[in-house]
């Protein structure tokens, strides 16, 4: 085991002195990524050994399991340190971001071991989020591969300044200089086309140790810095944060009794002192700093990176998710972005879908824009595409139900990055940066007007609604819907009949079936649909409409209770016998795709206004009940 580091002697004989220490020690995060089997468990696993990270009882079993593989008498297998994963070694995969915490005399770090496996590059994306530097690995038999190009460029997407190419397993090659130039000449071609144009590069064997801790007799040849002292000595650059103009996201709203009110958060960026201007967003009222408070008492200042309470000499509104800022200095307010997404769900970007976005302490409802390009990361092309698939890297605008603060990713991490959360499952699909506002976001204004909608609706004497019938082809949904009209007119209503095979041949007669168009054709519908209530019309909708989402979606555009959703509930059995356009016979002879029912799937509602089973009533029986509910 190295004896490079002396901090047993300090520990045994001031305890004290040597807390103090490692107490001011400065930290660095880093991440190791590369492709599959490039070395980087082994890697961490030597870091953490020649830092003395690893104690006896794990050193002896360490020893045993390398004797179980067949390593006796030869290196240890450093991989065993980390991989901890006998479990993972059993299934033959990394399958999460195993985090190690290690330190030498001059710096503590915090290392995040990804997956190097493709459908892994969510967990990479992960573990780079808060890294200072990225260690990039390459086999030195394989070079530069895909999945070096992706990760080189997920790390100039996140925002990593420090960047270390590690040409590992020299020891395979011979130790050979040619063949490690060559691969440092291919990397920095592509680190070039993507904008890396600094990086330290360097030979290495985790496996043997060599330029691990200190420079390798087997490569006279490299005059570099060794690993370890470079991460050691690498500059990160803690204080920048700090010159920023002040930003806290409000994590919640501090009000033990009725004498103290105070807004928690951790500070983004910037300084903040008692007296200091402070502006909320996005309502943008203005105050000033009277306390900032924090569990070891009042403080006079505090800067980014503390954990603070701020109370405000005025009652103003403030509350989770808003964003103080300085009041000379604040961010933009915006609804519209352009963004980079990284999609990181099986299941693939539906364009329209509304999702959860989340930034800073704030959640908001969001909708995604099909791709403006998707970008080849091998070839760095700006590819044509619809959606985006697992693991794709894509630029596209994000609309927020909500105008919200933020920065430039670039500028500002806290402020510019998001993820996506899928509404139905909770689980997260995409990782986001936001480039910047959209012009438009800005240009464009409601225009107020005097005729309100009340007035639209009584000047028809009837309240609107959207009656939207829902369910399988050939349940019968244009059958009853065109009924309901009729009778609905009889009576004198203004109504309005969206019919789903009629807009397809105006309004979305450039749509098709796949689930990216489903989604686009029902949010055009809903806006249609959301004008005509503003106008007091009674509206007839008869859509597959086959996901919840997007009837959730077209829900929530109305005012409440004016959206009845009504599942038109038949078998699919029932409706095959009926296929009267023929469509179900087509879509089981493989003719027509993406069909609802046979390889498309049917969402059915799960708490509809009403439910008509259409193989228990007939069409004028239907129709009158939902007359009934409409107009009781």
């Amino acid at each position: 085991m190295s004896q490079i580091y002396k901090t047993d002697e300090l520990i045994a004989s001031d305890i004290d002195a040597y807390l103090e220490v490692h107490q001011h020690k400065t930290m660095l995060r880093f991440i190791t990524c590369g492709s599959v089997d490039d070395g980087k468990s082994t890697l961490i696993g030597r870091l953490l050994y020649d830092s003395k990270m690893i104690f006896e009882d794990q050193l002896a079993a360490l020893e045993a399991d390398s004797k179980k593989v067949g390593t006796q008498g030869q290196e240890i297998d450093f991989a065993l340190l980390v991989d901890g994963l006998a479990a993972e070694r059993e299934q033959g995969i990394t399958i999460d971001v195993a985090y190690r915490f290690f330190a030498t005399e001059k710096r503590k770090f915090i290392v995040a071991d990804t997956p190097g496996h493709e459908q892994y590059t969510r967990n990479m994306v992960t573990g780079a989020s808060t890294a200072d530097l990225a260690v990039i690995l390459i086999d030195a038999r394989k070079g530069v591969l895909t999945q070096t190009r992706r990760h080189s460029y997920l790390v100039k997407l996140i925002g990593i300044k420090n960047v270390v190419l590690a040409v590992n397993k020299m020891d395979l090659v011979g130790y050979d200089q040619t063949i490690y130039d060559s691969i440092v000449a291919d990397y920095t071609a592509f680190a070039t086309s993507i904008g890396i144009t600094n990086f330290t590069a360097m030979p290495i064997s985790g496996f043997k140790g060599d330029n691990i801790t200190a420079n390798s007799e087997n490569m006279p040849w490299y005059h570099g810095p060794a690993l370890l002292p470079h991460l050691e000595t690498v500059e990160v650059d803690a204080t920048s944060d700090q010159a920023k103009p002040f930003r806290m996201p409000v994590q919640w709203v501090n009000r033990p009794n009725l004498d103290f009110r105070g807004f928690a958060g951790l500070i983004a960026t910037g300084t903040i002192a008692q007296g200091d201007q402070i502006r909320v967003l996005p309502s943008g009222k203005t105050s000033h700093i009277s306390r900032i408070v924090t569990l070891d008492g009042d403080l006079p200042q505090a800067v980014a990176g503390q954990s603070v309470t701020l109370c405000f000499a005025d009652e103003i509104d403030c509350s989770r998710g808003q964003l103080i800022t300085a009041a000379g200095a604040p961010t933009e307010v915006s609804d519209q972005f352009e963004t980079a997404i990284v999609w990181m769900d099986e299941a693939e970007m539906l364009p329209g879908r509304p999702y959860w976005l989340k930034i800073g302490t704030q959640t908001v409802s969001a909708t995604v824009g099909q791709p403006k390009y998707q970008v080849n990361v091998n070839t760095m092309e700006h590819l044509a595409a619809k959606t985006l698939d697992l693991n794709a890297i894509g630029v596209c605008n994000v609309t927020t139900d909500r105008a919200i603060p933020f920065e430039a990713y670039g500028d500002n991490h806290d402020l510019g990055g998001f993820i996506l959360i899928d509404k139905m499952t909770n689980a997260t699909v995409a990782a986001g940066m936001i480039h910047f506002s959209l012009r438009r976001a800005q240009n464009v204004h409601w225009q107020a007007t005097d005729i309100s909608r009340e007035n639209h609706a009584g000047i028809k004497n009837q309240k609107p609604a959207v009656l939207w019938l829902t369910g399988l082809s050939g349940a019968g949904k244009s059958t009853i819907a065109n009924i309901v009209e009729r009778k609905l007119a009889r009576m004198n209503r203004h109504t309005f009949l969206l019919d789903g095979d009629n807009v397809r041949h105006g309004l979305n007669k450039d749509l098709g079936f796949t689930d990216v168009d489903r989604v686009e054709n029902i949010r055009r519908v809903g806006e249609v649909a959301k004008l005509m209530t503003d106008a007091g019309l009674i509206v007839i909708t008869a859509f597959i409409s086959p996901f919840r989402a997007e009837r959730d979606m077209v829900r929530a555009m109305m005012q409440p209770g004016e959206f009845i959703e009504v599942h038109i509930d038949t078998t699919l059995d029932e409706a095959e016998k009926r296929d009267v356009k023929g469509l179900y016979k087509k879509a089981r002879a493989g003719q027509l795709k993406n069909f609802t029912g046979i390889d498309s799937p049917y969402e059915a509602p799960e708490t509809p206004e009403m439910r008509i089973d259409t193989t228990k009533l007939s069409a004028e029986q239907a129709a009158d009940a939902i007359i009934a509910r409409l107009i009781p």
